[in-house]
Protein backbone atom coordinates (compact mmCIF):
# COMPACT_ATOMS: atom_id res chain seq x y z
CA UNK A 1 0.00 0.00 0.00
CA UNK A 2 2.66 2.31 0.97
CA UNK A 3 4.67 1.79 -2.60
CA UNK A 4 1.15 2.59 -4.26
CA UNK A 5 0.69 5.70 -2.16
CA UNK A 6 4.53 7.25 -2.85
CA UNK A 7 3.70 6.19 -6.43
CA UNK A 8 0.85 8.45 -6.68
CA UNK A 9 1.70 11.28 -4.35
CA UNK A 10 5.07 11.41 -7.50
CA UNK A 11 3.03 11.62 -10.38
CA UNK A 12 0.06 13.99 -8.87
CA UNK A 13 3.44 16.20 -8.61
CA UNK A 14 4.13 15.95 -12.00
CA UNK A 15 0.96 16.62 -13.44
CA UNK A 16 0.69 19.45 -10.51
CA UNK A 17 3.25 21.68 -12.25
CA UNK A 18 2.68 20.39 -16.05
CA UNK A 19 -0.65 21.26 -16.02
CA UNK A 20 0.50 23.49 -19.54
CA UNK A 21 -1.79 27.19 -17.83
CA UNK A 22 1.22 28.93 -16.05
CA UNK A 23 -0.97 30.06 -13.47
CA UNK A 24 -2.77 26.51 -12.67
CA UNK A 25 1.05 25.06 -12.65
CA UNK A 26 2.25 27.54 -10.24
CA UNK A 27 -0.58 27.14 -7.67
CA UNK A 28 -1.05 23.42 -7.78
CA UNK A 29 2.84 22.40 -8.70
CA UNK A 30 3.45 24.73 -5.22
CA UNK A 31 0.85 22.89 -3.42
CA UNK A 32 1.61 19.54 -4.38
CA UNK A 33 5.45 20.21 -3.47
CA UNK A 34 4.25 21.52 0.44
CA UNK A 35 1.38 19.52 0.92
CA UNK A 36 1.17 16.27 -0.76
CA UNK A 37 3.32 14.13 1.66
CA UNK A 38 0.66 15.07 4.31
CA UNK A 39 -2.36 13.94 2.88
CA UNK A 40 -4.00 10.97 3.37
CA UNK A 41 -5.19 8.49 1.05
CA UNK A 42 -8.78 10.11 0.43
CA UNK A 43 -7.15 13.56 0.06
CA UNK A 44 -5.11 12.08 -2.56
CA UNK A 45 -7.54 10.41 -4.45
CA UNK A 46 -9.46 14.22 -4.21
CA UNK A 47 -6.98 16.23 -5.43
CA UNK A 48 -6.37 13.67 -7.97
CA UNK A 49 -9.85 14.02 -9.60
CA UNK A 50 -9.44 17.97 -9.34
CA UNK A 51 -6.47 17.30 -11.59
CA UNK A 52 -8.60 15.99 -14.20
CA UNK A 53 -10.80 18.94 -14.36
CA UNK A 54 -9.89 21.54 -16.83
CA UNK A 55 -7.27 23.76 -15.54
CA UNK A 56 -9.33 27.07 -16.51
CA UNK A 57 -12.04 25.62 -14.22
CA UNK A 58 -9.67 24.83 -11.52
CA UNK A 59 -8.25 28.02 -11.52
CA UNK A 60 -11.56 29.95 -11.07
CA UNK A 61 -12.48 27.89 -8.11
CA UNK A 62 -9.65 28.42 -6.30
CA UNK A 63 -9.67 32.86 -7.27
CA UNK A 64 -13.45 32.47 -6.30
CA UNK A 65 -14.52 33.95 -9.98
CA UNK A 66 -16.60 30.78 -10.33
CA UNK A 67 -18.46 28.68 -8.02
CA UNK A 68 -17.04 25.44 -6.97
CA UNK A 69 -18.63 22.18 -7.74
CA UNK A 70 -20.34 20.86 -4.87
CA UNK A 71 -18.48 17.54 -5.32
CA UNK A 72 -14.97 19.32 -5.17
CA UNK A 73 -15.14 21.63 -1.95
CA UNK A 74 -13.62 20.76 0.93
CA UNK A 75 -10.56 20.73 2.91
CA UNK A 76 -7.91 20.36 -0.14
CA UNK A 77 -9.83 22.88 -2.30
CA UNK A 78 -9.85 25.09 1.02
CA UNK A 79 -6.18 24.58 1.57
CA UNK A 80 -5.31 25.64 -1.91
CA UNK A 81 -7.43 28.53 -1.36
CA UNK A 82 -5.54 29.65 1.46
CA UNK A 83 -2.14 28.29 0.23
CA UNK A 84 -2.98 30.38 -3.41
CA UNK A 85 -2.76 33.77 -1.12
CA UNK A 86 -0.16 32.39 1.34
CA UNK A 87 2.30 31.48 -1.96
CA UNK A 88 1.44 34.57 -3.81
CA UNK A 89 2.61 37.01 -0.78
CA UNK A 90 5.64 34.78 -0.07
CA UNK A 91 6.88 34.93 -4.24
CA UNK A 92 5.49 38.29 -4.36
CA UNK A 93 3.74 37.55 -7.34
CA UNK A 94 0.01 38.00 -6.15
CA UNK A 95 -2.80 40.47 -6.10
CA UNK A 96 -2.02 43.58 -4.73
CA UNK A 97 -4.65 44.45 -2.65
Amino acid sequence: MTDHIETQRKKLRIRAWRRGFKEADLILGRYADSHLDGLSPEELDFFEALLDELDADIYAWILGKQPTPERFEGPVMEALRGFRVEADAAYGDGPKE
